[in-house]
């Protein structure tokens, strides 16, 4: 479909936050301001100067995040929606402490220009601090293979076309179906132990379970290899060591990649902080990847994985690709995957306890396939669910967990008529949109239906412009871990619901905190009771 509407542009033209937050954005942006860029293609040689694009100083921006400033105590994307009503849809970000400029894009009708000229190989500028890491301060580990998140040109090209087979196929993502149930099985033992024996509620820190599960989940398809994180070993000091850093490394990103910071000019103690906790991070998934490297070479014959029924590891396919790869990508996978996806399903969750009647109507799907609580998921079996996947989509787009993408074009374009050089950050807000009426009809209902082809209710509700919703980025540099994700969301809400009726029987107004990955900041106090069917 997205392919489609490029084709349509190209003739015609030449992010997860609070709800209350999303709704006064939704409504701060006049209707004239929104209209005034779907016009007629301008030409570059016709387009207003890139030096007459709007945008805050960095007086203002300096001050506005100081002690005292209007962005004080405020998160990045805050400061966007703030600084977005007050410069428009299009807006300029100034250079500051050895970081370049950025233009934020919220006007969906520049969205395809941007894609349209992104090149062959797409540019997204890194984490700063991350390749810094990787690059200079332990070279050792990475021996030049820096990972997609990293890398850009060629050097990512490789990257990307040795993993896209292994990653991104759907039919290959769903061999890893009985690692996820396994794990599920046991994380639903864990909620029945947990749970208040009177009000069936969980525990406040349930956010913590979740991501637990999120981990072992990713570590099971990445290595093959169970970590104990639900059950055996999850009082472990590795466990909680592992899970503390990466929740520190996304704190500390957000604070030196995102708000304005001096580290590039001085190291600061939030630099030598991320450092430290990189280095954790490295040393101890390295240590899981090499006892998984270990069962690998004892086992040439495959009977490690086909005794118990499962797929081969990513590592262990990469491997046969190149060894320093497969080695970064499973890396990558244990550090990027676990609050991103546990945010996800939270989201999802609240949507679906909130809303008894999709959920009923949800399970009413999946009893078809699933006639009893042991019953078994199969790939056959779960081929046809597509209100499992629209409550998927609709929960995403009700709590996006992420600003947007980024891209840094190789031309020079025209955006909301405005020359923007190329080799300029945009950043892609289009998460902002999705609760903008503007954009999404009656955007504050939970309306699974809206991602159904052929229902009648949910025609009316159908999003008309498909470059809003792109919670996975798009093209060539769309989040490569997609297809393993949309696996773990389905399967886990698919056991979810059919084993409990699910409540959540308190506000979830400002339930997420928008950071750089978007945080549940409310005690995540799930009502899970047991189904009798």
């Amino acid at each position: 479909m997205l392919t489609r509407c490029l084709k349509q542009y190209n003739e015609g033209f030449g992010h997860s936050l609070g709800a209350k937050f999303l709704r006064r954005y939704a409504t701060a942006l006049p209707q004239q301001q929104l209209n005034e860029t779907v016009s007629a293609p301008v030409h570059l040689e016709n387009a207003r100067p890139f030096k007459e694009l709007p945008g805050p100083s960095r007086y203002e921006i300096v001050r506005g995040f100081m002690l005292g400033g209007e962005f004080y105590k405020k998160t990045f994307t805050e400061a966007v929606m703030q600084l977005s009503e007050k410069y428009g849809t299009l807006f300029h970000f100034p250079a500051l402490f050895g970081k370049p400029e950025m233009v934020l894009a919220l006007n969906p009708a520049d969205y395809p220009t941007i894609f349209r000229n992104e090149g062959v190989w797409p540019d997204r500028r890194p984490l700063d601090s991350f390749a810094y890491h990787r690059e200079v301060h332990r070279p050792d580990i990475f021996q030049g293979i820096h990972g997609l998140m990293t890398t850009s040109g060629e050097d990512w090209a490789k990257i990307r076309t040795a993993t896209n087979p292994v990653l991104m196929q759907p039919r290959n993502a769903r061999l890893y179906l009985n690692t996820i149930l396994e794990i599920n099985d046991e994380f639903l033992e864990r909620i029945r132990h947990i749970r208040d024996p009177v009000t069936n509620e969980m525990p406040d820190d349930f956010h913590d379970d979740l991501n637990r599960l999120t981990l072992e989940g990713i570590v099971g398809v990445a290595l093959n290899t169970r970590l104990g994180m639900i059950h055996k070993n999850r009082d472990s000091p590795e466990c909680k060591q592992l899970l503390q850093s990466i929740r520190d490394f996304f704190d500390l990103s957000e604070d030196l990649e995102v708000k304005p910071s001096i580290w590039k000019i001085v190291k600061t103690p939030k630099f030598y902080k991320l450092m430290k906790t990189l280095d954790l991070l490295a040393d101890l998934c390295n240590k899981y990847i090499d006892e998984a490297l270990k069962q690998i070479e004892m086992d040439r014959d495959g009977k490690f994985t086909s005794e118990v029924g499962k797929e081969n590891s990513v590592l262990e396919k990469l491997l046969r690709i190149d060894r320093r790869i497969a080695v970064v990508m499973a890396l990558d996978m244990m550090m990027a995957g676990v609050d991103t996806t546990s945010s996800t399903l939270t989201g999802i969750l609240f949507c679906i306890a909130k809303n008894p009647d999709k959920q009923q109507k949800l399970f009413e799907e999946l009893k078809n396939i699933l006639p009893n609580k042991d019953s078994r998921l199969t790939i056959e079996n779960m081929q046809n669910l597509p209100y499992l996947r629209a409550c998927i989509k609709e929960g995403i787009r009700y709590h996006p967990i992420i600003l947007g993408t980024l891209r840094s074009l190789p031309t020079d374009v025209v955006l909301s008529g405005y020359r923007i050089p190329a080799g300029i950050d945009i950043m892609i807000s289009s998460n902002l949109l999705l609760r903008n009426e503007e954009f999404v009809k009656e955007p504050n209902k939970f309306v699974p239906e809206r991602w159904l082809r052929n229902d009648t209710e949910g025609k009316k509700y159908h999003i008309d412009n498909p470059f809003v919703y792109l919670p996975f980025g798009f093209g060539p540099r769309s989040c490569v871990g997609k297809r393993i994700v949309d696996l773990e969301l389905e399967i886990t809400l698919t056991r979810l619901v059919r084993n409990f009726v699910i409540e959540f029987n308190y506000s979830t107004e400002n339930a997420f905190i928008p950071k750089l990955v978007s945080q549940p900041c409310i005690p995540l106090k799930f009502k899970f009771e047991e189904r009798n069917e």
